[in-house]
């Protein structure tokens, strides 16, 4: 094999691929990517069994060669060297040779490296089939899920299923929802009818693929019984789901509550954070104290000392209440929602409580109080 390319392009497509490639690999093999050039153009794979990436990079772009002096074939490069390499040769285009399927010289703009390079046929076999139920969502609708749901999914493994993003389809809705048992993070968008479909998708996986979509209009994605498939540009990028049956979250959002509050999201995030200074002792619990005639965040340490935040514009409904919780759980979900004002609605003050934006009812936060005597 052997081939001339741009090296921005050549770059691109490595960096893409090799997001799928482990630090730490169980598998020697998989410490490598797989470039193969073939009628259609170049092939780059990398995968660490439970995510797979493949791109592909053009001879032409609107009649600008990209690749060029070729010869057909394929092999597997160390991917973190030769991202190194390609990221740091000083030139506009690198050509890369493989000789007798052991030696590959990458050379350019007079420098040259001699890498051991592995037979393509040790990479294994990889499902890159795009098959069962397909749904095709805008970059828009797709960062929405997964911007304002996957924070809120677990990153502790003891229970596996709750590190998924769980979707589900039905009657005209796909709707997203992420738990860790102590928070919960819905949206749901609007899709054509007649689509069903669950699956629970690793929520990490869900965030990688968000950061791939950089200037793409589109995704499609495709779900499978144990695979989902997603498709956009020139990028295929396949991830495993996650084995066994969602908790069932539907009846946790409260149908009546006691108390409400109306705040500015941006004065209540920067009275929490200034409070959660002093959360020393409580591993960043704060409490926030509300009634008719006033809202304060407090914190406080038996080593330190405390901290009182008022809020001054608000808008209360109910009995005075005080209510704890962990700070980081609800600056995140504040964030997520992405709204001018939020709105917080209460049963009591141990029961989970919503944080919501009034004026968007396709996405919704649950949060657990914390006990703090």
């Amino acid at each position: 094999m052997r081939f001339t390319i741009k090296r921005e392009e050549l770059l691109k497509g490595l960096m893409i691929a090799s997001r799928a490639v482990a630090n730490k690999v169980a598998v020697a093999v998989l410490a490598n990517l797989k470039i193969e050039l073939n009628e259609k153009g170049l092939f780059i794979t990398g995968s660490n069994y439970d995510l797979t990436i493949k791109t592909f990079v053009p001879y032409k772009q609107d009649e600008f060669e990209i690749i060029r002096n070729y010869k057909e074939g394929a092999t597997l490069i160390n991917s973190k060297i030769l991202v190194e390499i390609a990221r740091k040769m000083g030139c506009e285009e690198i050509t890369l040779d493989v000789i007798d399927s052991t030696i590959a010289t990458i050379s350019g703009g007079g420098s040259e490296y001699k890498l051991n390079c592995v037979r393509p046929e040790e990479y294994p076999d990889l499902d890159l089939d795009s098959t069962g139920t397909r749904i095709s969502l805008t970059k828009e609708q797709f960062d929405a899920l997964v911007t304002q749901t996957a924070f809120a999914a677990s990153v502790k493994e003891q229970r596996p299923i709750l590190t998924a993003l769980n979707l589900e389809a039905a009657n005209g809705l796909l709707v997203a929802t992420a738990t860790d048992s102590a928070r919960m993070a819905r949206k749901q968008i609007n899709i054509e009818n007649g689509v069903e479909f669950i699956a629970n998708v690793p929520a990490k996986m869900m965030v990688e693929v968000n950061h791939l979509l950089e200037g793409v209009n589109s995704v499609d994605i495709a779900f499978s019984d144990k695979k989902a498939l997603f498709s956009f540009d020139r990028t295929v990028v396949a991830t495993r789901l996650v084995a066994g049956d969602y908790p069932n979250t539907k009846g946790i959002v409260p149908r009546i509550t006691n108390y409400s509050l109306e705040v500015n999201a941006s004065d209540l995030m920067k009275a929490i954070e200034r409070a959660n200074i002093l959360s020393i002792d409580r591993e960043n619990v704060v409490d926030l104290s509300m009634d008719e005639s006033g809202v304060e965040i407090s914190a406080k340490s038996s080593q330190v000392g405390s901290a009182v935040e008022k809020i001054d514009l608000f808008k209360y409904e109910g009995q005075s209440l005080k209510v704890s919780f962990n700070s980081e759980f609800v600056l995140a979900a504040i964030r997520a929602l992405g709204s001018e004002d939020v709105n917080f609605l209460f049963v009591g003050e141990m029961k989970p409580f919503v944080v919501k934006n009034a004026n968007d009812d396709s996405v919704i936060q649950i949060v657990t109080p914390v006990r703090t005597y």
